[in-house]
């Protein structure tokens, strides 16, 4: 008696959506930013290794990288701000993995997050950023984990300053960002954000 082969191996994800999204090679049309939205307010920054009764999302890392671009970087048009609020977008199906470990996965994962955020910028009518505009990101992102490491994650000022960069005076707003939201609070505050800027 032959025996039935196995089935290849499932490469997509169901989202609340209903959407299936193929993580190998997924399509535009099968992301929603409702499913972004509602994935990366339920991702822990740090691992979860942060001070508060709520995580710090990355739905809220997000919104924070955008001020704090906008904050070094005054004159950021609103497609320039939807880049710097969705950098991080892929993790709503990969999750955010630190950067030790990320270096030690290697290419694999660089891929497949790569290909979701060229998938997302797609969807969202992004073009690729710009040098600049990629610098910016970097930095804007570098400044908001200096902040969340000294704020959220245990760091003294000068650890965080060896391993992120500076931090700038930020206003308080801004630094205000850092102060973990209940989930369902970071989901409508990225979603609001989104479509004020994808509106514009």
């Amino acid at each position: 008696m032959s025996e039935t082969p196995d089935p290849a191996p499932r490469a997509w994800q169901r989202m609340l959506s209903g959407r299936r999204l193929d993580l190998l090679d997924p399509a535009s049309r099968d992301i929603e930013i409702a499913d972004i939205a509602h994935g990366l307010a339920r991702v822990a920054r740090w691992n979860g290794q942060t001070r508060g009764p709520h995580v710090f999302s990355v739905a809220q890392h997000s919104l924070l990288v955008e001020a704090v671009g906008r904050h070094i970087a005054p004159g950021c048009t609103d497609p320039e701000g939807l880049e710097l609020l969705l950098h991080d977008a892929p993790e709503y199906v990969v999750g955010d993995i630190i950067s030790p470990l990320k270096a030690a996965i290697g290419d694999a994962y660089r891929g497949v997050e790569l290909r979701l955020l060229a998938a997302v910028r797609h969807r969202f009518g992004l073009a690729e950023p710009t040098p600049a505009l990629g610098r910016l990101v970097k930095r804007a992102d570098r400044i908001a984990a200096h902040i969340e490491a000294v704020e959220l994650a245990g760091f003294a000022p000068d650890e965080a300053e060896l391993y992120f960069g500076p931090a700038p005076d930020l206003p308080e707003p801004v630094r205000a960002l850092a102060e973990p939201w209940p989930t369902a609070q970071a989901e409508a505050r990225f979603l609001d954000r989104f479509q004020a800027l994808h509106r514009a």
